[in-house]
């Protein structure tokens, strides 16, 4: 029998925590079927650690995982687990340096502001540790997102109870700029034959500045341009400043400033300026002293002023609690610490936080810790507009019902870096007035920005092959479902435009007869998948990258309470497999509340999920009946253990996700007894299964004792393996009847 390998991520808090407690089922279990199961470590911690190696010990070196797994990727035999990671803004990165920094790891400073060559360098290998350092390496193929027909069959027969209600005359609305945005400036070309190009500002006095030369582009690739004026979105963000306080509404900002790592923490960082203009203007020079980068937001200005003498920094506290005498209320990120929505870029992530303000009534926190309509300002665009039709339908129909709602599924473009992935590098900050334009090899312009000093330039690319695939992975799905599969594309934005031009053609590739496929405008598609989930029936979108971003978190949130519940599988090009656990997104205030009271509430029902389709994959490959019994076996734990509501409780002493695992070990071992394909199996777990269901009670009484009091594991982005693995694995009883399978 052929080893057959699947690789499970290691990587960063909640999911992580879950892994010591559910990975040594799953070994054990997998034991001698040919399965192994083994780790590689791609969280941030280990991102900066295989990056910076220099001044490392032999025992603290790793190798660089997250390359090895990318070149995995392109072996047809791939298989690999990816559980949810930090995509890291710069304060985490800070915060993840300066714990590897305690504990010995000689890893040096991220220079913020990088001004001699050897700091630029250093930021340059740092940049491979920020914001969605993984998924561009790893989504080699486009992304098949949906619930398993369990788990919603399971969220309409217990629907979650997070909704609240719509209040009548909400005044909640989404904000955007209407001109002069990403947007409206977009351009967008298909290169016919494969070139290089290189990017150029050209000054207002004819000299030419490369930025980025010999990007090699291939035939049929799409390439776009587009750029945000900043005088433009200071002057949004002033207006509704000023419109929030008007209306009695809490302010709130919505950006994506991990994915967008570049472009999206310099927006967030204008809106703090903007907000807290009389303390800027007034601290401006001691603050550019301190090193004060806006781009990490008000909570960078709290931490460079504790350098300061005690009664300058006062002074500027001061300064910054007297703005909310005259400024509208911020939507809060923790009311009880005084965080506020412009504390932190990564705090409020849009694809995150846009459907927890639809699944709370169009609220949001405020200061006293009461729900409040709010302004929630998008300043693009592209995807802006989409939220608010949300809004408008709920505030015309009220609420979704989970226990009615149709399903809402996603095929995403995001194979070979597709859009907004592929822009990190080609991402600038005008240096001047002028423009920014793409010469190919032969001289020619093939887009290009007119920019004034300061202005945030954005490039995008995306491959012929992926957009194929993706057709054709939606063309499957739509056979598949039998539901209505929508491509959501705007022919007024440039880079749509030429998307649609492909799909059209591509579609012909392929037998869509008695198929409802059709392209619509982003706002009329989000339109007809409300009307049809409201009305109980499904819809399959497929979309480009940020929007597969979007939406696989809205509608799950809405059906399921949660985005960690979807399965997401990407077919890689090569042949192999991807299997995505779910969003991490409340990951933090997971690991917050364990480390307070030792109770983990992440539900790891997105890995038991994804185990499933990773064996079929092998069992496809090698023909192994064993594996696929394994797999099958698995699903019915799983159903069962959403029918007999083994969750994740949300509150301390009760069930949590060390018991979760637990029930899904005994209902999994339980499957194998009862099966009658294979005998040796059935006899291996016959004895498993019995020992699991007569210590039921013996083992609950133990996981039980570990909450209710803080617990150590030594570390936030690096903790101690023994510490965290004692704290995650606390029943003696359940652990020696694993250990010893």
């Amino acid at each position: 029998m052929k080893t057959s390998k699947i690789i499970w991520s290691e990587i960063d808090e909640a999911p992580a925590l879950a892994t010591y407690a559910l990975l040594p089922i799953v070994q054990k279990f997998l034991k001698g079927s040919g399965v192994e199961v083994e780790t590689r470590d791609i969280s941030l911690s280990g991102r900066i650690i295989a990056n910076f190696p220099d001044n490392l010990t032999e025992d603290q070196k790793i190798p660089d995982y997250l390359t090895q797994l990318g070149e995995l990727t392109q072996d047809p035999e791939c298989n690999i687990i990816k559980l949810p990671n930090v995509s890291a803004s710069i304060p985490q990165l800070q915060d993840a340096i300066k714990e590897l920094q305690e504990k010995g790891y000689k890893i040096p400073d991220y220079p913020e502001e990088a001004k001699t060559d050897a700091e630029k360098a250093l930021q340059a290998r740092f940049a491979k540790c920020l914001g969605s350092a993984v998924n561009p390496v790893l989504r080699e193929g486009n992304s098949d997102r949906r619930a398993a027909a369990s788990v919603k069959k399971f969220a309409q027969s217990n629907p979650h109870r997070m909704m609240k209600p719509w209040p009548a005359g909400s005044k909640t609305r989404v904000a955007h700029m209407t001109g002069h945005d990403f947007y409206g400036s977009e351009t967008s070309v298909t290169v016919k034959a494969a070139t290089t190009v290189n990017y150029e500002f050209v000054a207002a006095d004819g000299s030419v500045t490369v930025l980025k030369a010999k990007l090699p582009l291939q035939a049929g690739e799409v390439l776009d341009s587009s750029s945000m004026n900043m005088a433009a979105l200071r002057k949004f963000y002033a207006e509704q400043i000023e419109a929030a306080k008007k209306d009695g509404v809490l302010l709130s900002l919505h950006l994506k400033a991990t994915m967008m790592k570049i472009s999206d923490p310099y927006i967030f960082g204008q809106c703090v300026t903007v907000f807290y203009k009389d303390v800027f203007e007034k601290h401006g020079q001691t603050f550019k002293e301190l090193g004060v980068n806006i781009s990490n937001g008000l909570g960078d200005v709290y931490a460079k002023i504790k350098r300061l003498p005690e009664a300058k920094k006062a002074e500027i506290e001061a300064d910054i609690m007297a703005v909310y005498k005259t400024r509208p209320a911020l939507a809060m990120v923790d009311s009880r610490k005084g965080i506020t929505n412009l504390h932190v870029p990564n705090d409020v992530i849009i694809d995150a936080s846009m459907p927890v303000v639809v699944r709370d009534g169009g609220r949001m926190w405020n200061l006293q810790d009461e729900l409040q309509d709010t302004v929630a300002m998008i300043p693009d665009r592209c995807y802006a507009t989409i939220y608010q039709t949300v809004i408008e339908d709920c505030q015309k129909h009220g609420q979704f019902n989970p226990a009615t709602m149709g399903h809402v599924s996603n095929v995403g473009l995001m194979a070979q870096k597709a859009e907004e992935y592929g822009s990190h590098d080609k991402t600038f900050f005008a240096p001047g007035n002028g423009k920014i334009r793409v010469v190919d090899a032969s001289g020619a312009t093939l887009l290009e920005q007119s920019v004034e000093a300061g202005d945030v330039f954005r490039s995008c690319q995306t491959k012929d092959a992926p957009i194929q695939d993706w057709v054709k992975l939606a063309v499957t799905r739509a056979k598949a479902s039998g539901s209505p599969t929508i491509f959501w594309l705007d022919p007024k934005r440039g880079h749509d435009a030429q998307i649609i031009k492909k799909v059209e053609t591509y579609l012909k590739d392929h037998d869509t007869s008695g198929l409802d496929i059709r392209i619509m405008t982003p706002d009329a598609a989000m339109q007809l998948a409300c009307d049809r989930a409201r009305k109980g029936e499904d819809t399959v979108t497929v979309t480009g990258n940020a929007l597969r971003d979007y939406l696989t978190d809205l509608f799950p949130i809405l059906e399921l309470g949660t985005s960690a519940r979807m399965l997401s599988i990407v077919p890689l090009l090569k042949g192999g497999g991807l299997f995505e656990t779910g969003a991490g997104g409340s990951a933090p205030k997971h690991v917050e509340q364990f480390l307070k009271e030792g109770h983990l509430r992440w539900d790891s029902l997105g890995e038991y999920c994804a185990l499933v389709p990773s064996l079929e994959h092998v069992a496809n490959r090698t023909k192994e009946a064993k594996v696929q019994l394994f797999a099958d076996t698995l699903d019915q734990a799983v159903s069962k253990y959403l029918e007999n509501a083994k969750a994740p409780s949300r509150k301390v002493n009760e069930i949590d996700n060390r018991g979760s695992s637990f029930y899904l070990a005994m209902y999994w071992a339980r499957a194998l007894a009862t099966q009658d394909k294979d005998a040796g199996l059935k006899t291996r777990f016959a004895k498993v299964a019995a020992e699991l269901e007569a210590n039921e009670a013996k083992i609950n009484a133990e996981l039980l004792a570990a909450q209710g009091k803080p617990v150590d594991i030594g570390g936030y982005y690096k903790p101690d393996v023994k510490k965290t693995e004692k704290a995650m694995r606390p029943s003696a009883t359940l652990n020696a009847i694993i250990d010893q399978m």
